[in-house]
């Protein structure tokens, strides 16, 4: 007989669904599937929070409203890293920034 899953996080952690979870513990925030830690990132760093709630909604862990919900972020926020993360993977998020270069008057001009 399968066992169920009961919805055990640690004390301190804020629930996304009721399998995942994270928390923010000495300027790190750690994510939780159940009670095993599967992710860890700085604070400060918005680029792998990006990545890895994206990995959490394309992978089917949890919905994109549970996301924005659980985190505060804005909706059409979720979905472009969706867009961005199926176009491009992981590395979307950490590759530079596409810019133009500025159009230089020259003599000829």
């Amino acid at each position: 007989m399968p066992q169920t899953l009961l919805p055990i996080f640690p004390a301190e952690a804020i629930p996304i669904n009721e399998l995942i979870s994270f928390c923010k513990r000495d300027g790190s925030i750690y994510y939780f599937h159940g009670t095993l830690p599967v992710f860890t990132h700085a604070e400060s760093d918005l680029k792998a929070f990006r990545m890895y709630t994206t990995q959490l909604v394309v992978n089917g862990a949890c919905t994109q409203a549970e996301v924005v919900r659980a985190c505060g972020i804005s909706p059409i926020s979720m979905k472009r890293y969706v867009k961005k993360f199926r176009a491009g993977g992981s590395k979307a998020f950490f590759a530079p920034r596409c810019t133009r270069q500025p159009r230089v008057l020259t003599p000829e001009a």
